[in-house]
């Protein structure tokens, strides 16, 4: 789960760094990634019987469905409408990530182990870490 969420901001910061020129492949890898990402996920809470899973698989899907509109724009040549989308991802994101992806984690590790992950944030370790 984590490396398909460094690879999301990976792909999603390249976006919104590419040239209009390089934009639709750019796009496309994310969008790629994106729909498999989510299709992962997915599978993990069916399987899992995650019990709140249809507000999670609902949220990807209204992703999924913004994605496959832009797809159609940038295919006619707009470029704006995926930079637009791209800022609008780097919001989304991280709430989603915080919210439904860290209560996926936390079911899927207290199903498989019988405890919750461990989660380490950058202010928590600079607090713990001893001043020189």
């Amino acid at each position: 789960m984590d490396d398909d969420h460094h690879q999301f901001v990976d792909l999603l910061w390249e976006l919104t760094r590419a040239s209009d020129q390089d934009l639709p492949q750019r796009f496309s890898a994310f969008a790629q990634h994106a729909a498999e990402h989510f299709e992962r996920e997915n599978g993990w809470m069916i399987d899992s019987e995650f019990p709140p899973r249809q507000c999670h698989i609902d949220e990807h899907e209204a992703v999924m469905k913004s994605v496959r509109e832009v797809q159609q724009l940038v295919d006619s040549g707009d470029r704006a409408v995926v930079r637009r989308l791209a800022a609008q991802l780097t919001t989304w994101f991280p709430a989603h990530l915080q919210h439904l992806d860290s209560a996926l984690s936390h079911w899927l590790c207290k199903r498989r182990w019988g405890g919750k992950p461990v989660i380490l944030r950058r202010s928590d370790v600079a607090a713990s870490t001893p001043a020189e």
